[in-house]
């Protein structure tokens, strides 16, 4: 798993550490020291914690202007055992939004199991975010299956298209206009 980076091909467009308004702004990260690990096995150093021991991020692109954000994720997705989604609501959605993103992009591929507890913090979530949306991009099917298990898929944009997009053909501007567009027929 230390072999997996967070997509860097957009860090011309955007870095998180770079930017005044991210929860990432001013960290440092290291090239040679692995200090995070999910499942024992240790994760490349670029990868985000937000608090979660099981889960990690990657803020790789934000539009003020346009109000979204692309997010990536790896490892273990639990909010029955840490509570990831509340630290992920409290702690980067909350700030995020405070800045006026409304539109959420969550890109899945490496997060590996999903454990729900229960939905408040989604539910919550989906209430705040009013004219905006949050679509998840590329999550495994045995990860998905386990948010419609407790009925969260109800919260977020999921299937179809964005179930296999191959997002890091486009740059920032593109992928967020393709996501944009099967988001807006879904909900027209």
């Amino acid at each position: 798993m230390h072999m997996v980076e967070p997509h860097y091909l957009w860090r011309d467009y955007y870095i998180a550490s770079e930017d005044p308004h991210s929860p990432f702004y001013e960290r440092e990260y290291s090239e040679f020291e692995f200090g995070n690990s999910v499942y024992n096995y240790v994760i490349h150093p670029q990868w985000d914690f937000f608090g979660s021991n099981t889960l990690f991020m990657k803020i790789i692109y934000v539009d003020y202007e346009a109000s979204y954000v692309v997010m990536e994720f790896i490892g273990e997705w639990n909010d029955a055992i840490e509570n990831d989604i509340m630290t992920l609501k409290r702690d980067i959605i909350e700030p995020l939004m405070e800045n006026g993103i409304n539109q959420f992009i969550l890109i899945g591929e490496n997060v590996l199991n999903f454990h729900y507890s229960d939905d408040s913090y989604y539910e919550e979530w989906f209430e705040e975010v009013e004219d905006g949306w949050v679509a998840f991009i590329n999550f495994h099917e045995h990860v998905m299956r386990e948010f419609r298990t407790i009925h969260l898929d109800q919260y977020f944009v999921t299937g179809g298209e964005l179930d296999d997009l191959d997002w890091r053909t486009y740059n920032p501007h593109q992928f967020y206009r393709k996501v944009s567009g099967i988001v807006n027929k879904r909900l027209a």
